[in-house]
């Protein structure tokens, strides 16, 4: 096998999806079947995750016993190998088949496929089918080398040790208010979490923490079912179509390229008029306040709307 070297050219960020209020959000840490260092990714654990890839690297396998017969064997084999390892790195299971939704924000184009996290991005192109014990034994040992090289030595924790850590701060964290749509959000009942966002909102519409909820939620909502290539290209053949263009945001955003989300609609805002116009604006609007009045992307998309509107 080649050895692979580390390159980073840019962050995942995937916090869209999902999204719960940041003060409230659970921590979910379940690991995979009987492993100290392999866990099994869902949508309440995968920014958790991924936040851990500071410390020593993630290896992701996406795998699929509907479209890749086999290939949970494989996503075995490599958490075999980083139970071995003992820390060095962190064996991250995704079944695509339970979630969907993250092997379509991340654009997985295949299973089974490997990616290696490291700070958040990946470090090594994503690895397609599935590779033999001795071919994953030897990409980890060309990983570990490359790491000593580099001076990175952290490990992760096991986790079991993960977990009570979470717990502890979920028990000090967890606001009961936000626990129905949180709860809703868990069990992948879209609806009813946007039910209990916009309770919250309509009791106190100063409550920045439920807006977010609600807006990212409605995101979730208007996504569901949708097939990212066909919108895609519906949005590509018509360019001023107000309901393609918004659709295509709602999914750049899952996928955590918010600054494209916001930028599309910046762009659609400016070539449109009257109904259209605005309603890619309130459309925008919904987006920023899923996202965060105070996060940078959020002002620097303010004032780009300013700038399209005047």
């Amino acid at each position: 096998m080649t050895q692979q070297p580390f390159s980073r050219p840019g962050a995942i960020d995937l916090s869209a999806l999902g999204q719960r209020p940041a003060q409230q959000q659970a921590v979910s840490t379940a690991a995979g079947p009987g492993g100290a260092y392999s866990v099994a990714i869902s949508q309440d654990n995968l920014q958790q995750v991924l936040q851990e890839s500071m410390t020593a690297p993630v290896v992701m396998v996406f795998h699929s016993a509907r479209q890749a017969p086999g290939s949970e064997q494989y996503a075995a084999d490599v958490a075999a190998e980083a139970e071995r390892l003992e820390g060095r790195l962190l064996a991250a299971l995704v079944d695509v088949d339970t979630n969907p939704e993250i092997a379509q924000a991340m654009q997985i184009p295949q299973v089974p496929l490997t990616m290696v996290i490291l700070d958040g991005r990946p470090v090594t192109q994503p690895i397609p089918g599935a590779l033999s014990p001795d071919e994953i034994a030897t990409l980890f040992s060309q990983l570990g080398q490359q790491l000593t090289t580099q001076g990175i030595s952290g490990r992760h924790q096991p986790r079991q040790a993960v977990a009570a850590a979470g717990e502890e701060a979920e028990e000090e964290a967890v606001d009961p208010r936000y626990a129905p749509a949180q709860d809703a959000l868990g069990r992948g009942d879209v609806d009813a979490a946007v039910a209990e966002y916009q309770k919250l909102v309509d009791a106190n519409p100063a409550d920045a923490e439920a807006a977010a909820g609600l807006a990212m939620a409605k995101v979730l909502q208007r996504t569901q079912g949708v097939d990212l290539h066909a919108a895609r290209a519906a949005a590509a053949q018509d360019p001023d179509d107000v309901e393609a263009q918004t659709m295509v945001a709602d999914l750049d955003m899952l996928g955590g390229h918010v600054e494209d989300a916001f930028n599309r609609l910046v762009a659609l805002i400016a070539r449109t008029s009257d109904a259209d116009r605005t309603k890619a604006r309130e459309h925008l609007l919904g987006l920023f306040a899923a996202v965060g009045n105070d996060d940078p992307r959020v002002l620097a998309g303010r004032r780009n709307l300013a700038s399209a509107l005047f």
